[in-house]
């Protein structure tokens, strides 16, 4: 084999690995980017979740409040805490 022909396929070879390296760091690059864009897409998910789970707690100590089912069992239901003259103590 003559020295040039072999000094062409070493540098040929050379070529072809750092095309393939080239190659791979660009796809590697978009995969990394395509992961941060789901991360993001992520995160802000989790924060609306976390702003609505907020909300739902803050809903429901409103609508569980004494207050409110007192006023709600008097408006709705027409019902009304017993007064002395309706209560019996019972002893044993």
């Amino acid at each position: 084999m003559n020295p040039s022909t072999a000094n062409s396929l070493w540098i040929g070879l050379a070529l072809l690995l750092v095309m393939g390296s080239a190659f791979s760091i660009i796809g590697s690059t978009h995969v990394s980017r395509s992961f941060y864009a789901q991360l993001q897409d992520l995160e802000a998910r989790r924060w609306y979740l976390e702003e609505e789970y907020s909300r739902l707690l803050l809903e429901q100590s409103t609508l569980a409040s004494h207050f409110r089912i007192e006023s709600e069992a008097g408006d709705s239901l027409g019902l009304a805490a017993p007064g002395h003259d309706q209560t019996r103590l019972v002893a044993k």
